[in-house]
């Protein structure tokens, strides 16, 4: 059996997770100083945000699966290395087609993230799984949204160079951690990389459960995306013009819903996945009440924000529970395909939302960002008959076992 995590351990993880992710949206903050130095036009900026989630979407089809096949330890070392690499370029560009290239490379190898999550999964007892996937994954919630307050704030004080530059030392650094402090994850693969990249067609063709959970996410993101990605017009509007440092600052009440939902993991573990997804979809729809107040409450605007980040990261947690249990032996390759309904739902949030918010204001995004929260709940709902069987596999006492064998 599975020996589980120490404390030190899922600390170290999920930092792994903050910091790899961190590359992505480091850019965001401190995208027009870097388009300025880099000698971009504006209408070119749109590639340094592109370029992060272009390679992050690569690397989940075409380098996640790798963990079913190897070392689960070496692999998060490395890809942190090469991460750091990426970064690093990013840091030295000396104009915008090599900052692109760095931005790819390290977005390519931030997949880190999905790795690091298969490894808790599969060294956790099956009565700690969700407690520490979920301690774990709070990290890339505390990576999107701490990056944003760091960076706009490094930007300001020195350089937009800076960002990426203590991003590649971090990485390079938690790369020798976890080579020495975590234990080592080795097992025979039953299958070849090519049969694991095949596999990923068949899952969403024929696997209802990981199906389900993948339109769930892609319409759980979308609604995150609307929010992450529209919130600076409001607040650089009028009536409260805001600067990057202060709407960066509201990514600290994201932090706060995000690290709430740590408890959604424990849930889990009790076989009580299926409900927190259906609860937890329906207060994220309820949040857009609150966030849609922007213009007139900042008050009911954090309030808002709180709850949508609780309620993401609890349905999150939940589904990549259920994936784990229903698939022990791929969960790589689960979790990388996973994450691709969720890259594919951000960007629908961050596209639709920019579009909604010139033709009608803020209150058309929250609409927006209500109705994919709420079509989220309607595919979790429909199709929760499917959850039954990892939900079995949930550790019981042994009297409700022998019930659940008949």
């Amino acid at each position: 059996m599975s020996s589980g995590l120490t404390g030190r351990q899922r600390a170290l993880l999920a930092l792994v997770c903050a910091v790899a992710v961190s590359t992505i949206y480091g850019i965001q903050p401190v995208l027009e100083a870097a388009g300025e130095d880099l000698g971009l036009g504006k209408g070119a900026l749109g590639w340094l945000v592109a370029a992060g989630q272009i390679g992050y979407l690569a690397g989940l089809v075409l380098l996640v699966p790798l963990g079913d096949l190897f070392d689960r330890r070496r692999l998060i070392a490395v890809h942190l290395l090469l991460t750091a690499a990426g970064a690093g370029v990013v840091a030295a560009a000396p104009g915008g087609g090599i900052a692109i290239a760095g931005l790819a490379l390290a977005g390519l190898f931030a997949v880190v993230v999905q790795i690091t999550v298969a490894y808790v999964a599969a060294v956790s007892p099956a009565g700690e799984r969700g407690r520490n996937i979920g301690a774990v994954t709070s990290g890339v919630v505390i990576g999107i949204l701490g990056v944003r307050v760091v960076a706009g704030t490094l930007g300001e004080l020195a350089d937009w160079r800076m960002v990426y530059l203590v991003i590649a030392g971090l990485c390079a650094m938690l790369a020798l951690a976890a080579r020495f402090t975590l234990e080592a994850d080795v097992r025979r693969p039953r299958a070849r990389y090519g049969q694991l990249l095949s596999s990923l067609g068949r899952l969403v063709a024929g696997d209802r459960l990981f199906l389900s959970r993948g339109l769930v996410a892609f319409f759980l993101f979308a609604s995150f995306g609307t929010l992450w990605s529209g919130l600076a017009l409001p607040l650089g509007d009028a009536p409260w013009h805001f600067g990057t440092t202060e709407i960066g600052l509201f990514g600290l009440a994201g932090l706060i819903g995000a690290l709430g939902a740590a408890r959604a993991g424990r849930w889990a573990d009790r076989g009580l996945a299926p409900s927190v997804t259906g609860w937890a979809l329906a207060l994220l729809t309820a949040s857009w009440l609150l966030i849609a107040q922007a213009g007139s409450s900042l008050w009911l605007l954090i309030a808002g924000v709180i709850v949508l980040d609780f309620a993401v990261q609890a349905v999150h947690v939940s589904s990549q529970h259920l994936l784990t249990t229903a698939r022990p032996d791929q969960s790589s390759s689960v979790i990388g395909a996973y994450m691709a309904f969720y890259s594919l739902g951000s960007a629908l949030g961050a596209i639709t939302t920019t579009w909604a918010y010139s033709a009608a204001g803020w209150p058309a995004a929250s609409l927006l960002g209500a109705a994919y929260a709420a079509l989220g709940l309607l595919v979790a709902t429909s199709t929760r008959r499917f959850t039954s069987l990892p939900q079995a596999r949930q550790p019981r006492s042994p009297n409700k076992s022998g019930a659940a064998a008949k």
